[in-house]
């Protein structure tokens, strides 16, 4: 491929990520919340009780989708907040009934768009959020086939629901959004949404519908 083209292609993929500039000007900054936990003390029996406990105990999410299944281990060590978040509003049924509305070949497969479950709002899919924004989290872990990262507009703390799954290798995006996990299960369901039929702008023909992402323990996938 001519450095013109892959330059190019480099540059709308990157345009797909973000998301049309005019789409983020629509986007309200709102402040970014945050959980507090309570440090009430414990007794002694309580406290061996707790020592017992695995404390590394690994959770991975299951990724329903109308393709099949996929899942994906988090990489908390690099980005806590980020993996935090994305199990938090797992739990809570956020992506149940959303969809994959971007989806470039060889680059990336993007969701998490909470508008993507109303069909009257295609328009405006890829500017939907869950009302707050988190902190960016860069760090070392490469873009690479299969990586979970935060998609954002323009601002770097501008990541909210909206992630994508890496099905190239861009790595000219590390450094720059947060990469937070990787899919170790369902290669072939990725493969499958990332070379589906599409339209501008990215739309697959057909809905990749993501179903439900359930957060379980590592131990309980086989």
């Amino acid at each position: 491929m001519k450095l013109t083209l892959l330059s190019a292609l480099m540059g709308a993929a990157l345009l797909a990520v973000t998301g049309h500039a005019e789409e983020a000007k629509k986007e309200t900054p709102k402040t970014e919340t945050k959980s507090e936990v309570s440090k009430d003390e414990k007794k002694p029996d309580a406290a061996k009780a707790d020592a017992k406990k695995p404390t590394d105990a690994k959770e991975v999410a299951v990724i329903t989708t109308s393709e099949g299944v996929m899942v994906a281990e988090f990489w908390p060590d690099v980005a806590p907040k980020t993996v935090e978040n994305f199990k938090t509003l797992s739990k809570k049924g956020f992506y149940d009934g959303t969809a994959f509305h971007r989806v470039i070949k060889g680059f990336m497969i993007q969701g998490g768009d909470p508008l993507t479950k109303d069909a009257s709002q295609e328009d405006r899919w890829g500017t939907g959020d869950p009302g707050y924004k988190i902190k960016a989290e860069f760090n070392d872990r490469k873009h690479q086939r299969g990586v979970l990262s935060m998609a954002r507009s323009q601002d770097p703390d501008s990541a909210g629901s909206q992630f994508f799954i890496c099905h190239g290798d861009p790595s000219f995006l590390d450094h720059q959004y947060t990469t937070f996990g990787k899919v170790i299960k369902g290669d072939d369901v990725l493969e499958k949404i990332a070379t589906t039929p599409t339209h501008p702008p990215d739309r697959p023909n057909k809905r990749m519908e993501i179903k439900s992402i359930k957060i379980v323990p590592a131990s309980d996938v086989k």
